[in-house]
């Protein structure tokens, strides 16, 4: 199943994939960007946005376990703005940054044109506010990449209206509409309110089967009670 995850990754140059914990999202991203790299020579360098303790060890020590990633050469962006700085102007296949930082590396690049071929995104669903500077800056750097993986194991943890913005980083708005507003007028009604500010949106009938069909084709989810 991993092997399938890894097609998955390199067929679909914009993607989400969404594995339960211990499923090897980990591993399977790396065997694609290392087949990415050295095999199809697609891309150079990667920056893998994660959260701050992920950043610090869980990728490279992943790289380390296995013969045919041990080779990958990695750069974490941490630190004060200087050494963020001299780990950006490292030779390095993949750049590893912490998810508080992506708005000032964005910022640093003017606002969006990133050095990086590809990003991975560990942990999609920390996107998943489109009021977030977080996913503002990514939205400007999108236009520029070659290609982007989202990574989670809970893409919906309140609801499919936390989907919206998760998937218009893969898709630039393609499949569940340009803007959130159109997205909740088309599969949501209001739930909760009070005047005219409404709390919470409930799913219209068929939405919830709608959603998926729209993105299944970038989309790959695996549950770990079908696999382990």
């Amino acid at each position: 199943y991993q092997k399938a995850c890894v097609e998955h990754i390199i067929d679909n140059p914009y993607c989400g994939v969404f594995l339960d914990m211990g499923l090897g999202k980990t591993v399977s991203t790396l065997t694609a960007i290392n087949y990415l790299m050295n095999d199809y020579c697609e891309i150079n360098s990667v920056l893998v946005i994660a959260p701050k303790r992920v950043t610090e060890s869980v990728w490279q020590e992943e790289a380390e376990k296995w013969d045919h990633l041990n080779h990958l050469k990695f750069s974490k962006i941490i630190g004060n703005e200087q050494q963020r700085i001299a780990a950006i102007k490292e030779k390095a296949n993949v750049y590893l940054i912490s998810r508080d930082n992506i708005a000032w590396l964005c910022s640093l690049f003017g606002g969006g044109k990133l050095p990086f071929d590809m990003v991975v995104i560990d942990e999609l669903s920390s996107f998943k506010s489109y009021k977030s500077l977080r996913f503002k800056a990514l939205r400007g750097a999108r236009p520029y990449l070659k290609r982007l993986v989202g990574l989670t194991g809970t893409p919906a943890p309140n609801g499919l209206i936390d989907l919206w913005s998760q998937i218009y980083l893969m898709d630039r708005g393609v499949r569940l509409e340009k803007t959130i507003t159109r997205y909740r007028e088309k599969y949501f009604r209001p739930g909760k309110t009070n005047g005219s500010i409404v709390y919470s949106y409930n799913l219209m009938e068929d939405s919830e089967y709608l959603i998926h069909k729209k993105i299944d084709d970038i989309c790959i989810s695996m549950k770990a009670d079908d696999y382990l």
